[in-house]
């Protein structure tokens, strides 16, 4: 595992896990990290993690928009 040292300005108030978890969700939007390799980076479960990437507006469905317009007319198709 590679460790990365950075300079953050002291009038920034961000800890550690604030920032692993910051730095695994844009990984994780970039495609750079899949969402299990992005939890662990950030200290969170799977599950948690998928509610923190909605916290910050990351999706964790990789959809165009036609996929998923093909996909909502097929879930139509099966409504009872």
């Amino acid at each position: 595992m590679k460790t990365l040292t950075i300079n953050i300005p002291d009038d920034v108030e961000l800890n550690e896990k604030e920032a692993k978890t910051l730095l695994a969700a844009k990984l994780y939007e970039k495609g750079s990290l899949s969402l299990g390799q992005a939890a662990r980076l950030s200290g969170y479960s799977k599950r948690d993690f998928m509610q923190v990437l909605g916290d910050f507006g990351v999706s964790i469905f990789d959809l165009t928009e036609e996929e998923l317009e093909t996909e909502l007319l097929n879930a139509k198709k099966y409504h009872l």
